[in-house]
């Protein structure tokens, strides 16, 4: 009996190993667009826009995103009466950031920049990551909030890694893990995506996001309002002077 027991919990660690085998990055990643609305459709999507709240130490604190498609992103949060801003272009990101005790735009260290710049993309890094030179590979499975999930890794050109992790039966996003620059060391975070839904566009995408940081902080994001392709100026991506 011990045997036969023994003989196939074998068989099955093996068939498992087969299954992932015979799917590769490529078609589990071409899967995962197709979930989310399909290439044809993400890629017609220039803007969005989202309004929401972050729940920031026991507090809720509104926030408002901006994403224009490949070209900015920038996010605007009031706690506290204060704002912190986070943003980015093509040219490089900036912060507000009164907590760190400073009230002036800083420019964002060139780590963390090169770390974060997938959020300009609508539609993730893994939507035409060979035209942009990066690296996809299959590295196995893993179960994700008791569902099973494909991990996928993400290598750029900047060298940066980037482990993703779909979900084997919807094919959404539902756990990013990656290297950040953070004080000028190197920490790893992990933002997890729920609460997925189909806007008016057709494009589905996560209603809430949760960061998980270094020293067991996180911070939770839930959007109560998104627009597709809603009119926004480049020109707020723009640091502002001192």
């Amino acid at each position: 009996m011990k045997i036969l027991k023994t003989g196939l919990l074998a068989a099955t660690a093996l068939f498992s190993t087969i299954l992932v085998q015979a799917q590769t990055a490529d078609e589990i990643i071409s899967k995962h667009i197709s979930a989310i609305g399909g290439k044809e459709k993400v890629s017609q999507i220039k803007s969005l826009y989202m309004e929401g709240a972050v729940d920031l130490m026991g507090n809720q604190a509104p926030i408002t995103s901006y994403i224009l498609n490949g070209k900015g992103y920038k996010s605007e949060m009031e706690f506290n009466g204060q704002k912190i801003v986070n943003a980015m272009n093509e040219k490089g990101g900036w912060m507000i950031n009164p907590m760190m005790g400073s009230s002036a735009p800083q420019p964002l260290p060139a780590e963390q920049f090169n770390a974060s710049k997938d959020q300009m993309v609508i539609g993730g890094a893994l939507l035409d990551y060979q035209a942009h030179g990066n690296k996809a590979e299959l590295v196995g499975k893993e179960k994700v909030a008791n569902a099973d999930a494909y991990k996928i890794k993400l290598s750029t050109k900047e060298q940066d890694t980037t482990t993703y992790f779909i979900d084997a039966n919807t094919y959404y996003l539902v756990k990013v893990v990656k290297v950040a620059n953070m004080g000028g060391q190197e920490a790893e975070v992990e933002i997890s995506f729920s609460d997925y839904k189909k806007t008016d566009y057709g494009f589905t995408m996560p209603y809430k996001t949760e960061v998980a940081l270094p020293q067991g902080f996180s911070l939770a994001t839930t959007f109560k309002k998104v627009e597709v392709n809603k009119e926004i100026d480049p020109k707020i991506f723009e640091m502002p002077a001192n």
